[in-house]
């Protein structure tokens, strides 16, 4: 429809606020597209899934998220499948799926960008990752899912009340690090099922999560496949060690890391619970198909820092 609105989703909580007064300039920008802009507020998850879900059924003319990769992965599950244009304003403290997609760094530039896609036309398809849980539920992701050693420490950081902030998390990860111990894990890749011992496990639609940490460096969210990575088990210094290597994609050439990749993944162990684009999503076992072509994303521009 030619009046019809441009959907913005903001997180002024992304990035601990920082970006919290940007919201106006965000939908002043979005609105040099030749739409009316409704800004949609939403207190809690459920209130955000419910208010992008109601704005695709709606006809806007396109759904624009403003925030970090948690509020992609919201705005991916209204979108995934329906061709509507979908556009990302990096605004959160960690943007890992729209750097892996080169969009515009700066939030006013990517909402910029957006609008002028949108004005255009211009969109170019890319590839989602569809979770299936064990109750049927689904969960569509954009960028990596961990079922590993991350996923625990997510585990224990978000059953903490003290320390807030970063810290939380270096100290999830020193206790877990005391705990480390290899799960078994069946994971099944394009049919081929492997039994096997590993502390770490990531499925990469894209290369990286947490923040800029490369744990798939050569996912491509064109290629109708996702990357898989696997970790033996080591020691906790080995691990120690391996983790500075995440920053490059370095950890890939150690002997004790291995890569795959395929079309459909299934992965099944006992007590691990899974975090896609850093959200929980639901205890293994799970089934991860990629989706070509699954997401409309307006195309707003190379990154820019």
């Amino acid at each position: 429809m030619p009046d019809a609105p441009i959907a913005l989703l903001a997180n002024p909580t992304a990035a601990r606020g920082r970006h919290a007064g940007l919201l106006r300039a965000i939908a002043v920008a979005l609105s040099s597209a030749g739409r009316p802009v409704r800004i949609m507020s939403a207190a809690d998850r459920a209130a955000a899934l419910a208010a992008v879900g109601t704005a695709v059924r709606d006809g806007v003319a396109a759904l624009v998220v403003a925030g970090g990769d948690g509020t992609v992965h919201l705005g991916l599950q209204a979108v995934a499948g329906t061709g509507l244009p979908f556009g990302v304003v990096p605004a959160g403290s960690g943007n890992d799926f729209a750097e892996a997609l080169g969009l515009p760094a700066d939030p006013v530039r990517a909402a910029e960008g957006a609008a002028r896609a949108l004005a255009e036309g211009r969109t170019r398809a890319v590839d989602l990752a569809r979770l299936t849980a064990a109750d049927g539920a689904v969960t569509w992701f954009g960028a990596v899912l961990g079922a590993g050693f991350d996923s625990i420490v997510n585990e224990r950081a978000n059953r903490m009340r003290f320390p807030r902030g970063p810290s939380r998390y270096d100290i999830a990860i020193f206790a877990e690090l005391v705990r480390l111990r290899p799960r078994r894990y069946t994971i099944t890749l394009d049919g081929v099922v492997h039994e096997l011992p590993a502390v770490l496990v990531a499925v990469g639609n894209t290369s990286s999560y947490g923040g800029g940490m490369r744990i798939c460096p050569d996912a491509d969210p064109t290629d109708g496949l996702l990357d898989v990575v696997l970790a033996d088990p080591m020691s906790r210094w080995t691990l120690t060690r391996l983790k500075p290597r995440l920053a490059t994609g370095a950890h890939v050439t150690h002997p004790l890391v291995h890569v795959f990749r395929a079309r459909e993944v299934e992965l099944a162990a006992e007590g691990i619970t899974t975090y896609a684009d850093g959200e929980r999503v639901a205890a293994l076992p799970v089934r991860i198909l990629a989706v070509p072509a699954a997401l409309n994303l307006l195309d707003s521009g190379p990154c820019t820092t």
